[in-house]
C-alpha cells in the first residue's frame, strides 16, 4: 500500500501574511517560537486549511520555509530506501521540484518513525538534508545537487535498530551532524561546501535522538550545545573543542530550549542552566521535577517554560524560578513538540 504524508498550511501564510523564515528544527532559534501573527485560535478543517499536498512516502521531519517556498523530505518504497527532497509553493502547495536519491545506509527503523525523521536545515542559499540512513545531501534552493555523502560508507556501524532522528544544525559557518548510537557514536563538524569532516568527536555509545542547540554570544561567537544521556557538552563549532560539560544527565528524545541566555534542559524534570556571556561556562539556576516532558521538546516563551508529556498533560512553569504555575490535560496522547506564534 502506498504510504503518504499530507502537508498543511494555514490561510494566513498562504495569503502572504508577514512571517520570518523557518530554516531548521524548531525554527530560526531552535526553540519552537515563531513571529507569525494573526493565526486562528480555533482551527476549522474546512475554513483554515489553504491546501494539502500528497508526498511520495513517509516523513516525520518538519517543513522548512524560505520566502515563498516550503521544503520537505520523505522516504518512499517498501523499504523506505527512496529518499525524497521536495520544494513546494507556499501559496498553493504545488510541487516546484522534486529530487529522489537511493539510500546507501540502513533503512531499518521503528514502525512509528521514518527514514525521513531528521529535519533539514538551510542557510538561505543551500539546503542540507540528512536521513536516518545517514545519507546527507546538499542542494541549492533550485534543487541542484551540490554534493552528497553516505556517512555509513565511512562509519559502517553508525546505526541503531529504531532509526536515527537527530537534525542538522548550522553554527559558525559549520554543518554539525549528531550521529549518536550504541555502536559507532560521534558528532562531526562538516564543511558546507564539500561535506568533508572539519572535526569529529567520539560520543558515548548510546542511542540518542536529540538535536543540538546553538548559543550565539554577544560577541558574535557561537557554541553548539550537544545533549545526550551524559548531559550537555558545549562545543566550539569551528574546532570541536569542548568548553564545558553539565554532567548530571539529560533525556535522549526531547531537546533543550534556549531563551535569554538560559538553557532549559529535560534533565530530572527540567533543569535551567544560565550560560556565561562568552559561552565558556554555566551555572545551574534551578531544577523542577514537576515539569516533565516525555518525547516533546521544551518550549520557552516570554517568562514561561512549557512541557508536554505523552499523556497530553501540558505544564507551565515560571522561567525564572521553575515553579509550576498550572497544568492542563489536552485531548489524546502526544508525540510531537509544541510551538508558539
Amino acid at each position: 500500500m502506498k504510504k503518504f504524508l499530507l502537508t498543511f498550511t494555514f490561510a494566513a501564510l498562504a495569503n502572504g501574511a508577514a512571517a520570518g523564515d523557518w530554516p531548521g528544527f524548531r525554527g530560526p532559534l531552535g526553540n519552537g517560537v515563531s513571529d507569525e501573527v494573526g493565526l486562528p485560535v480555533a482551527l476549522d478543517a474546512k475554513k483554515h486549511i489553504a491546501w494539502r499536498t500528497d508526498l511520495p512516502g513517509r516523513g516525520l521531519s518538519s517543513p522548512l520555509v524560505v520566502g515563498d517556498r516550503v521544503f520537505v523530505t520523505a522516504s518512499g518504497g517498501t523499504r523506505q530506501d527512496r529518499l525524497q527532497v521536495l520544494c513546494l509553493n507556499a501559496a498553493d502547495g504545488s510541487v516546484i521540484w522534486q529530487r529522489q536519491f537511493w539510500a546507501m545506509g540502513s533503512t531499518v527503523c521503528h514502525d512509528k518513525t521514518s527514514i525521513a525523521a531528521p529535519t533539514p536545515v538551510t542557510d538561505g542559499k543551500l539546503l542540507f538534508a540528512l536521513f536516518s540512513s545517514n545519507d546527507l545531501f546538499s542542494l541549492d534552493l533550485d534543487g541542484n545537487l551540490q554534493w552528497l555523502r553516505g556517512l555509513t560508507v565511512d562509519y559502517p556501524n553508525a546505526r541503531n535498530s529504531l532509526g536515527m532522528a537527530s537534525s542538522l544544525v548550522l553554527a559558525g559557518g559549520v554543518l554539525v551532524a549528531q550521529v549518536e548510537n550504541d555502536s559507532e557514536s560521534f558528532t562531526a563538524g562538516l564543511s558546507k561546501r564539500s561535506g568533508a569532516n572539519l572535526w569529529k568527536i567520539v560520543r558515548t555509545k548510546s542511542s540518542n535522538w536529540t538535536t543540538a542547540t546553538v548559543q550565539k554570544t554577544k560577541s558574535g561567537a557561537e557554541w553548539v550545545l550537544l545533549q545526550s544521556g551524559k548531559g550537555i557538552h558545549a562545543v566550539n563549532p569551528k574546532t570541536g573543542e569542548v568548553a564545558w560539560h553539565y554532567a548530571d544527565g539529560a533525556a535522549t528524545i526531547p531537546s533543550s530550549a534556549l531563551a535569554a541566555g538560559v538553557l532549559y534542559v529535560p534533565s530530572h524534570g527540567v533543569t535551567a542552566l544560565e550560560l556565561a556571556d562568552d559561552g565558556k561556562s554555566f551555572r545551574q539556576k534551578w531544577r523542577s521535577s514537576r515539569l516533565r516532558p516525555d518525547t516533546a521538546s521544551l518550549l520557552v516563551h516570554r517568562d514561561r517554560v512549557y512541557s508536554l508529556n505523552s499523556a497530553g498533560v501540558l505544564g507551565c512553569g515560571d522561567a525564572a524560578s521553575g515553579q509550576r504555575l498550572w497544568q492542563l490535560r489536552l485531548d489524546g496522547p502526544f508525540g510531537g513538540s509544541p510551538v508558539v506564534a
